[in-house]
């Protein structure tokens, strides 16, 4: 009986079979229209051949996009289209456009965006976050609530190197939030762990209602304050590239608009 199923079954395509192998399931699943669309349009074997490897990458980069979205646990769905710099003048969109290049994050450069509530910080780190991954690097969002509470529980299981490894990895860290709550001083100390350690190894965006200045009642050490600021955003800044302070938005046409980059 098992001889006689056996025969019975349908013979495995061997091409379909081998791009299963290669991991070309782009091309495996469309072959047939791929192929049909090739022959209506009358291309040559190598144009053809372009076709679906061109299908293939299509297919691979949205899944890595898809899964990589996923991955970042942004909050909300932002992109930089939907920012409205008009309500927000002082906002130069070049300088967001040149951040959404992710120059910045090939560097391992960090960024500061600072201001008030309402003027769309955490839209323009969102925004920027997607477009790092659309260029093809991890991103990973939190708060800094979030974080310092991760970071204090992985310290309190003796987890602290395996939390601080993974939070390690992404090419670019996004902190929200930064200043909205004082941190307690064992907090602070566990953020500035988690800084030297991404320290030249990835870059980081923080946003924050606080100017740098302030950052002493932050921390609740001045010592840690003045410390974090410069491994989370060196190298120094540039002429050219002045730490920014985003205005608010009754203020837009009062002050200019400050983003930092470092």
């Amino acid at each position: 009986m098992a001889r006689a199923k056996k025969a019975t079954e349908a013979p495995t395509d061997p091409l379909d079979a081998m791009l299963a192998r290669l991991q070309l399931s782009g091309i495996r699943d469309q072959l047939d229209s791929l192929l049909d669309e090739a022959a209506r349009a009358n291309l040559s074997a190598r144009e053809t051949l372009i076709l679906l490897c061109e299908r293939e990458i299509a297919r691979k980069d949205h899944r890595r996009i898809e899964m990589a979205l996923k991955l970042a646990h942004f909050p909300a769905v932002k992109q930089l289209a939907g920012f409205d710099f008009e309500a927000q003048p002082s906002i130069d969109p070049k300088q967001i456009r040149d951040l959404a290049a992710s120059r910045w994050i090939a560097n391992g450069e960090n960024v500061l965006l600072l201001g008030p509530p309402g003027v769309g910080k955490t839209h323009l780190s969102i925004a920027l976050g997607r477009e790092a991954i659309l260029a093809g690097y991890t991103v990973q969002f939190t708060t800094a609530t979030t974080l310092v509470a991760g970071l204090a529980k992985a310290h309190g299981e003796r987890r602290l190197d395996e939390k601080l490894l993974a939070l390690s990895k992404p090419k670019l860290l996004i902190v929200d939030e930064l200043g909205y709550l004082p941190l307690e001083p064992d907090a602070a100390h566990l953020f500035f762990q988690l800084v030297s350690r991404r320290y030249e190894a990835g870059a980081m965006l923080i946003t924050s209602n606080r100017s740098v200045a302030e950052w002493g009642m932050v921390f609740a050490d001045p010592v840690v304050a003045t410390a974090i600021p410069r491994p989370a955003l060196a190298p120094q800044p540039r002429a050219d590239h002045p730490r920014r302070w985003l205005p608010a938005p009754r203020q837009a046409k009062e002050r200019p608009h400050q983003a930092a980059r470092r």
